[in-house]
Order: C-alpha cells, then structure tokens, then sequence
C-alpha cells in the first residue's frame, strides 16, 4: 500500500514583494509636496474633474482629499451610501481651505453626476465641462445635454474654468459587475479628454471591500494579485495605462486618521498634480477649443 501525496499548499493570493513600491513611511514627505505646490503662472488654478459610474465613491475621494489635507474629517462633499441612483446631480467645484479661510490650495476638485447604463450625465455633458462651458450648479438631465442658451452655459470660459486633469473614479468591489455600457462611456469620455490633450488617470476605490488580503492589511495593496489583474483588466477594458491607475481607500467610516490610508490618497494626489501642472505648462500659450 502506497503512502497518501501530500496536497500542495494553494498558491498565495500575494506576491512575495510589492509590483509598485511606495514609501508608508514618508507621508509628511507627500504631504509637503502637496503643501508646496504652486502653478507657474501666478492666480493660475489646477482644476482636476472626476467622473465615473454611480456609486463609484467620488464624492468620497474629494472629502478624503480635503480631510487629509486639512488634518480634519470633511464631509464637504455629500454622500449617500443607500442611494442606487446618482446622488451627485449638480456640477459642483470644490476648494480646499490652506489655513486661513479666505486662502485656498491652488487646485479645485470638481464633482459630477455619475455615469450609469440607461441614466446619469451623459457624456456630451462632461464634454462640455472639458472646455469650461459647464457652469457651478448646473442640475445635470439625464435626457438632454446643456445648450448654449442655458443661464448656466459659459460662453467665454477662462483658463481656470477648463479641465486641465480628468480622474475617472472606480469601485473595486464593484468593477467586475461593471456593464459594457458604462464602460464605453468612460471610453468615450477618455477619447475625447485624449483629443483635447487632457491627461487621465484612475483612483481605484473600496479596494479594501475587493481583496481580504487588503482588508487585512493596507500595505498588501501592491502586492495582491488579485488587485493587479484588476488593474491590468480595467486598463485593458478602457485605455489608461496601469502606471496611471491609483488605488486607495477613502475615508467614509472611519473617524480617525490612519498613516496608511493617508499615504495611498497622497500618493494618488501627488501624480494627480503632477499630470495637471505638465499639461498646464504644455499649454500655457495654447488654448484649446
């Protein structure tokens, strides 16, 4: 009578050293950065749009943004985590206090309707938002895109009111339920941010909901082979390139800070400014139409 095989030990859902590295250490270093930057040109404004599908944790990312900076938790940007609809419907500019309240980092985040399979903004709309045309607080129609003729069409947008960085805003837990039809919006709103020169990247969110291992720890982030494909098949499905794909975790239960979570959402704002700032200097003597 032989004697049992031993079963060979199921392969680990890590990787032995993280893919992308990244410092947890150096949060101030980040921090600075963030806190030293400054456009070129003087009373120039960094305005950097996020879009993506329903739910996607948009209006989540902007107050982590603002929490983190500012070393306080913001709840600027509202949220409504029972909402199967958009609950963002209005184009809405965020600034981020710097101290005093009459001075403001010299970035704007802008938040809009979330794309979706039969409803949400469609995409002639964001387009529109490129070009600076989209006014704050225009209610975005799911039927019908902005005309000219609207009180909330800027006819004459200046250099701060067009999109110099589109983030697209995705949900890891939900990315492979994620329909065709959405991401064929992203796609064609990709398509025409690439016309206009716009740079992109993506913030991948709840990647701590997707992966047990990143739930476990957030210092797995980079090195989950789960979350890599993920990455590698989202860049595949919609066209941004993995080294522009950030994931992060936002602060939408926790009421306390933590280093990690912190480093993750500098880390993805830092190459955020960075994109913005290189188109900003590419086209200090052009203006788009």
């Amino acid at each position: 009578m032989g004697g049992q095989t031993a079963k060979a030990a199921p392969p680990s859902p890590v990787l032995e050293k993280p893919w992308r590295e990244i410092n947890w250490s150096k949060k101030q270093d980040a921090l600075d950065y963030v806190n030293n930057y400054k456009p070129y040109i003087k009373d120039q404004q960094l305005r950097i749009l996020l879009h993506g599908a329903v739910g996607a944790g948009k209006s989540s990312f902007i107050n982590s943004v603002q929490s983190v900076l500012r070393g306080r938790m913001c709840t600027e940007a509202l949220t409504d985590t029972n909402s199967k609809d958009c609950f963002t419907k209005e184009y809405t500019t965020y600034k981020i206090q710097k101290g005093s309240p009459e001075t403001f980092y010299p970035f704007v985040l802008n938040d809009i309707m979330g794309l979706s399979k039969d409803k949400g903004v469609l995409v002639d709309d964001i387009k529109l938002a490129f070009k600076g045309h989209v006014m704050d607080d225009y209610k975005f129609n799911p039927e019908s895109k902005l005309s000219v003729d609207d009180p909330f069409y800027n006819e004459a947008p200046t250099a701060n009111d067009r999109v110099h960085l589109l983030v697209c805003v995705v949900p890891a837990d939900k990315l492979p339920c994620m329909s065709d039809e959405v991401k064929k919006k992203i796609r064609d709103v990709r398509v025409e941010a690439s016309r206009l020169g716009i740079p992109q990247v993506a913030v991948l969110t709840k990647v701590d909901l997707a992966c047990p291992e990143v739930g476990k720890d957030l210092k797995n982030v980079y090195r989950s082979k789960y979350l890599k494909e993920m990455m590698e098949q989202f860049s595949s499905d919609v066209g941004i390139p993995v080294n522009c794909i950030f994931p992060v975790k936002n602060y939408h239960e926790k009421i306390n800070f933590n280093d990690d979570v912190d480093s993750l959402i500098l880390s993805a704002l830092k190459h955020i400014i960075d994109f913005g700032d290189d188109f900003i200097n590419r086209r200090i003597h052009n203006v788009y139409h």
